[in-house]
């Protein structure tokens, strides 16, 4: 069978919030015989599945051993690989657009139990308190032990203002507490600007959708026009899970003039391809920093590592989440699909990030900058290297990351206003308010390199004049 094949560097695990990106369809392969093992293989099968319909204590249906046995084997090889039943399928069609009925939550499963990689800003999940590294213990009361990210997934999505309650487990908190919030239609913004002083502008996306790169090109030119020509920008991509491989190829190429952002390696030669910058319409007249944390994936590792490699812009924060592999969806004759891990992305410069991240140039914990007293209130950081099965890095290593060595930042805090007490470690992380100046250290840190080096560069100006 020749079917339709998609490619999508994804999101973390089988997010609530899905993405596809369609590629070329692939010539038919050509039928091999399968091995001798792979037919005695099948035969167990056939007899497990007649002993179980025969002897188990009630009557189970073909279909549900059959999608078990799928499920299970796919989870068997990767996170991310996994089957998608029709509804999923074309949730998963339809999220490419931004807008789907849910929750707004990304979860992955981490050692057996559900896990929150990051809610969605703006949406029920991101106003009802859920944070980075929840578990999710029971949905509307039913455990969660066990229970795949398919069946979560359906049973967190649902009718406009029907109702969903989550028990969870925090870590630093001593019992289990419930948040009940109303499922919406979740339109999501993917990318919002706004100016932080005059000549200097910042853009977040919060995640790689089917029109991010017109979006953002619409505010650059939107904070250009404000400033009379922008001085400095600060792309935030924090807490960013990713989505289409094409959107992050096009929104590198917005701040690259030539040169190759990303390329993907695998077994099959339609597997390995290469994309490169153009130089129409390219924003290079004003120097970058991108913020990054352990939230910030796969598409947005993409755009950080290509910025990076080509020292077009400066990446500050933590070190990144590290899935470095690309899914290729493969529709079924019943609409349903597979999703399959077909390869493995690199940056310009060679570096695989699978399991690793990117490495800052300047290394700056958001948390540590307001509390100093070594509690850094988030719990045990959830990257691809954590996750069960995850696909190895090519050379095995954990150190790769810059060619420069990164630079420690430990930028003192501001001392309290008139009034106002020392704060205790927990009162700070509570009033980081991320995007905000005066209240989010990195986006603050990041501004004034920006202002620094455009006096630099005046200074080199005047000199050299």
């Amino acid at each position: 069978m020749k079917s339709k094949r998609a490619a999508w560097v994804g999101k973390v695990g089988l997010a609530v919030l899905l993405a596809v990106l369609v590629s070329g369809g692939g010539q038919p392969e050509r039928v091999v015989a399968a091995p001798k093992e792979s037919y005695e293989g099948l035969e167990t099968f056939t007899n497990i599945l007649s002993i179980i319909q025969k002897n188990y204590v009630d009557e189970v249906q073909t279909k549900q051993l059959i999608e078990g046995a799928i499920n299970g084997m796919l989870a068997s090889l990767d996170p991310h690989s996994a089957y998608l039943t029709p509804d999923l399928y074309k949730e998963l069609q339809v999220d490419t657009r931004g807008s789907f009925g849910g929750l707004g939550i990304e979860i992955t499963n981490r050692n057996g139990v559900l896990t929150v990689v990051s809610p969605i800003e703006d949406t029920p999940a991101y106003r009802g308190g859920v944070k980075s590294g929840d578990q999710i213990m029971k949905i509307n009361g039913e455990f969660t032990k066990d229970m795949t990210l398919v069946d979560a997934v359906k049973k967190m999505r649902g009718p406009k203002d029907t109702k969903v309650t989550l028990t969870l487990k925090r870590e630093n908190m001593p019992e289990l507490f419930d948040v009940t919030m109303a499922r919406e239609i979740i339109k999501i913004q993917s990318v919002k600007s706004k100016r932080l002083e005059p000549g200097y502008g910042y853009v977040r996306v919060t995640q790689f959708q089917e029109r991010t790169d017109d979006d953002l090109e619409r505010s650059l030119k939107s904070l250009d026009k404000e400033a009379g020509g922008l001085q400095g920008l600060v792309l935030d991509l924090r807490n960013d899970p990713g989505g289409l491989l094409t959107q992050a190829v096009r929104v590198a190429d917005l701040f690259l003039d030539s040169g190759l952002i990303v390329y993907t390696d695998g077994r099959l030669e339609n597997q390995k391809q290469k994309y490169f910058a153009h130089k129409p319409g390219t924003w290079s007249d004003f120097p970058m920093v991108v913020l990054v944390n352990g939230g910030s994936a796969s598409a947005s590792e993409i755009v950080a590592g290509a910025l990076q490699d080509h020292k077009r812009a400066l990446i500050l924060g933590t070190q990144t989440f590290g899935k470095g592999s690309v899914q290729t969806i493969l529709p079924l004759d019943d609409s349903s699909a597979l999703r399959l891990t077909t390869a493995r992305y690199y940056t310009p410069s060679g570096r695989s990030i699978q399991a690793l991240g990117i490495v800052p140039d300047i290394v700056m914990e958001q948390t540590t900058v307001l509390a100093k007293g070594g509690d850094k209130g988030a719990g045990p950081l959830l990257r691809e290297s954590n996750l069960p099965r995850h696909l190895q890095h090519p050379k095995g290593g954990s150190s790769e990351g810059s060619d420069a060595t990164p630079i420690k930042e430990d930028v003192t805090p501001a001392a309290p206003g008139p009034g106002q007490g020392p704060s205790t470690p927990s009162d700070s992380l509570l009033n980081i308010k991320e995007g905000e100046l005066g209240s989010d250290p990195q986006l603050d840190h990041a501004l004034e390199l920006l202002k620094s080096w455009q006096v630099f560069k005046t200074f080199v100006a005047r000199r050299d004049g």
